[in-house]
C-alpha cells in the first residue's frame, strides 16, 4: 500500500497549475533515498546500521537535511534515553542478577516439570518489558534448551515461543522496545504529547495475554512437524549470528551475552535499585524517560558499579547508529513534504471510512512492513502518516500511534521480523516454515486484539 502511494506521488501533477511542474528536489532525493534504504535493507544488501546511516548521508550532502537537524537526531530523547537504559541493562548483567534468576528458574522447571519451562519464558516476558529483549533470549535460550532435554523433551517446542514471549512483553510499556521511544519521538516532532511510561501498558498487556494463551495451547501442536528434524548439534553455546543484514546486525554476536557471571550481591542491589528508581521517577512524570535514564546511568558510573568502559561496551552502538539514521530519513520524509502528500493520496482512499477500519487497515500495513524491514524503518516511515491521517479524519492520533507501536514490533511470521527470532531460528535449527505455521496466526490473533483494545483503551 504504502509503495503504491508513494509510486503515485511520483507521477501526480500539482493540483495548482501555477505550481505545476517537476516534482521538487528534495523530494526526488528523498524518495530515490527511502527506495535505496527499504531496497537495501529486504535484501540484506548491508548491516541495517551502515544502510541507515548512508542514506543520511546522501540526505546530509544534497543539502535535503541541514546539518542542525542530524544533530538533533543523534541527540533526540529517544537516543539518550535508549543509550542509557543499554548501560543501566549492562550494570545489572555485569553484576550477575540476570544469570541468577535465571539459573534458579532452571532449578524450578526441574522441580515441577514441563509447567517451569512455561513458567520461564513468561518471565522472560515479563522482564523484556523492562530490559532489553535481545540479552534475555540470549541467556535463556540456552537453559530453555538444557531444561527441555534433560525432561527428554524436544527444545524447538519451547524456543520459538521463547522469542514470541520476549516481544509481546516489549510491547507493553515506552520502554520496553527501541520502537515504541523511536515512534514517541517522531510524534513528537509531529507536535504530539509524549507518552508516559506506562500509558500503552494496557493495549500491550492485552495483547500479551491473548499471545500468551495461544502460545501455550497452541504452539506445541504446531511446532510438532519441526521436532522430526534431527537436533542442532549440542555444544552448550550459541552459534554466531552472522547475518550480514538486517536482523543480524542488530543481533551482533551472543557470544558476548554468554558468559556466565558470578552474582555480586551489592552491585546487583545497587543497580537493581537505579533501574527501578528511574522507572518510578519517569512513570510520576518527576522527569522525562530520556532525563531519568540518563541520570541513573551517570550515577552507576560514579558509584563504580560500573566502570566508564564497561558502559561505553554496553551501549550498543549498532541500535543507535540505526535509530539516529532512521530519525534522518523520517525528517526528510516530513520537511520535503512527502508524508503530508502521501497522507492525502491514503485519506483520500479511506474517504468516508470510519477511524476503526482506518486504524485496522494501519495496523495491518505496519504488520506487513514490519516483517520485511527493521522496526526503525517502519516506525519511520508509518508515524508522520498516521499522525496525518488522525488528524484529517478529525480524532485523536494516540488511537494511530499506539497501533504503530504495537505492530511495529508483533511481527511473528518470518524469522527476521524481530531480532530475536533470528537468534532462535538459528539455535533450534528451524525452517522458515516453521515461523510462518507458527506466527501468521499469532499475527492474526494479535492483530484483533490490538485493535480491539485500543479502540476501548485509547477511544477516538
Amino acid at each position: 500500500m504504502l509503495a503504491a502511494l508513494f509510486s503515485d506521488l511520483l507521477l501526480r501533477q500539482p493540483e495548482n497549475p501555477s505550481n505545476a511542474g517537476a516534482m521538487p528536489f528534495d523530494q526526488i532525493v528523498t524518495l530515490v533515498v527511502l527506495a535505496a534504504v527499504i531496497l537495501a535493507l529486504v535484501f540484506d544488501k548491508g548491516r541495517a546500521d551502515v544502510v541507515a546511516l548512508t542514506g543520511a548521508a546522501v540526505l546530509l550532502i544534497t543539502g535535503v537535511v541541514r546539518p542542525v537537524e542530524v544533530q538533533g537526531a543523534f541527540a533526540s530523547p529517544a537516543i539518550i534515553a535508549l543509550a542509557s537504559l543499554f548501560v543501566i541493562a549492562y550494570a545489572m548483567e555485569l553484576s550477575g542478577l540476570l544469570d541468577s534468576a535465571i539459573r534458579g528458574m532452571v532449578g524450578l522447571c526441574r522441580r515441577i516439570g514441563q509447567a517451569g519451562i512455561w513458567v520461564l519464558i513468561s518471565v522472560c516476558g515479563a522482564a523484556s518489558a523492562f530490559l532489553n529483549n535481545t540479552p534475555i533470549v540470549v541467556l535463556s535460550a540456552p537453559l530453555v534448551r538444557e531444561v527441555a532435554q534433560s525432561m527428554k523433551l524436544p527444545p524447538r517446542r519451547y524456543l520459538i515461543p521463547l522469542s514470541y514471549a520476549a516481544v509481546l512483553g516489549g510491547c507493553c510499556t515506552l520502554v520496553g522496545t527501541s520502537t515504541n521511544l523511536l515512534v514517541d519521538n517522531m510524534a513528537s516532532l509531529a507536535g504530539q504529547p509524549r507518552f508516559g511510561i506506562f500509558e500503552i501498558t494496557p493495549v500491550g498487556l492485552s495483547v500479551a495475554l491473548a499471545g500468551g494463551a495461544y502460545l501455550i495451547l497452541l504452539s506445541p501442536r504446531l511446532l510438532r512437524s519441526a521436532e522430526m528434524r534431527a537436533e542442532p548439534e549440542d555444544d552448550g553455546q550459541l552459534r554466531r549470528v552472522d547475518d550480514p543484514g538486517l536482523a543480524g546486525s542488530q543481533v551482533g554476536d551472543p557470544e558476548a551475552f554468554a558468559e556466565q557471571r558470578p552474582l555480586r550481591p551489592l552491585r546487583a542491589l545497587v543497580s537493581a535499585g537505579v533501574f527501578v528508581g528511574v522507572i518510578a521517577l519517569a512513570a510520576l512524570n518527576v522527569a522525562p524517560i530520556a532525563a531519568c535514564a540518563f541520570a541513573g546511568a551517570i550515577l552507576l558510573i560514579l558509584l563504580r558499579i560500573i566502570t566508564a568502559d564497561e558502559a561505553y561496551s554496553g551501549l550498543r552502538p549498532d541500535i543507535l547508529m540505526l535509530i539516529a539514521g532512521m530519525i534522518v530519513l523520517g525528517i526528510a520524509v516530513e520537511e520535503s513534504g512527502l508524508a503530508s502528500q502521501a497522507t492525502q493520496r491514503m485519506v483520500g482512499s479511506l474517504e468516508g471510512m470510519h477511524p476503526l477500519l482506518a486504524l485496522a487497515i494501519l495496523y495491518g500495513a505496519t504488520l506487513f512492513l514490519t516483517e520485511l524491514l527493521s522496526n526503525a524503518t517502519v516506525a519511520v516511515l508509518i508515524t508522520p502518516l498516521a499522525v496525518a491521517l488522525a488528524e484529517t479524519l478529525a480524532v485523536d492520533p494516540r488511537p494511530f500511534l499506539v497501533a504503530v507501536m504495537v505492530a511495529a514490533s508483533a511481527a511473528f511470521a518470518t524469522p527476521f521480523g524481530y531480532q530475536t527470532n533470528v537468534l532462535v531460528y538459528k539455535i533450534g535449527n528451524y525452517s522458515f516454515m516453521d515461523f510462518v505455521r507458527v506466527g501468521l496466526p499469532l499475527n492474526l490473533i494479535t492483530w484483533v486484539v490490538g485493535v480491539a483494545a485500543i479502540w476501548f483503551f485509547f477511544p477516538f
